[in-house]
């Protein structure tokens, strides 16, 4: 099992494919990394050789964001934007859909799950005897 960046990657795997399990990478990124250090796509990773390993890890640290640094970077670019206060970041604050979705309807994702409003019915009054005439 190769282990690019800490992540271990899939044996089995086409390597275009099993690159894309770093955080950060997707396909058109997998495929630049693959063309920069000079390794076949459709080779498995199982059958990867350590200096390919290699080539593979120092052009993912030399040219590409992945994984903890990337993560890092998006937390910080939320955090400043709700510290400014501007409408992006209150609606990351409230945990409301950021890019324009409407809310009236759907939105369940990014507000979770519905919570009743008070469901709770006032205790019924005791009803009057019935008159004997």
């Amino acid at each position: 099992m190769a282990r690019i960046v800490g992540v271990d990657l899939p044996k089995e795997k086409r390597l275009d494919v099993a690159l894309r399990y770093l955080y950060g990478v997707g396909s058109s990124l997998s495929r630049e990394i693959l063309t920069k250090a000079q390794v076949s796509p459709e080779i498995r990773v199982k059958d990867l050789t350590d200096e390919q390993v290699t080539k593979l890890t120092t052009v993912i640290q030399r040219e590409c964001k992945v994984e903890g640094d990337l993560k890092r970077e998006v937390a910080q670019n939320i955090k400043r934007l709700v510290d400014i206060g501007c409408y992006r970041g209150i609606r990351h604050r409230r945990g409301l859909p950021v890019r324009g979705q409407r809310t009236h309807t759907n939105a369940r994702t990014r507000k979770g799950p519905r919570r009743l409003l008070s469901v709770i019915k006032p205790a019924a009054a005791p009803k009057p005897a019935p008159r004997s005439a």
